[in-house]
């Protein structure tokens, strides 16, 4: 299954990607939201999008809208994965349709968890 890790910080989209290989995805890499928009659009294959909130071009909030807004891309399983902590900002990427949200730090087995809760199976 197909996956795209989109986050402005190499590091963290390695380390992102590495544990989603772990867990049996192919994984592509964008650097901001509009990269990971037109992505999307030219994999529709892609089940699954693990997005960072504060990156340059395009944020993981405008990226989260864009993509709910073009129904080619409805099958795509958004998961927000961000030092953003507060309620509002959960909540707000949420009701935009994001479908689930992790907060930096976290672990291999939390990625999982919320995989599981979105009934992604490999």
């Amino acid at each position: 299954m197909k996956a795209l890790v989109v986050d402005d910080s190499r590091a963290m989209r390695m380390m992102l990607s590495n544990m989603l290989k772990e867990l049996g995805f192919e994984v592509d890499q964008a650097q901001h939201g509009k990269e990971g928009v037109d992505y999307l659009t030219s994999h529709p294959d892609t089940r699954l999008a693990l997005v960072d909130w504060n990156m340059p071009e395009m944020n993981g909030f405008e990226m989260v809208q864009a993509v709910r807004g073009n129904t080619e891309l409805d099958n795509v399983r958004l998961m927000m994965v961000t030092t953003e902590s507060e309620i509002a900002r959960v909540e707000a990427a949420l009701t935009a349709g994001a479908n689930e949200y992790v907060m930096k730090p976290f672990t291999k087995d939390i990625i999982a968890d919320k995989l599981r809760l979105l009934d992604i199976s490999l």
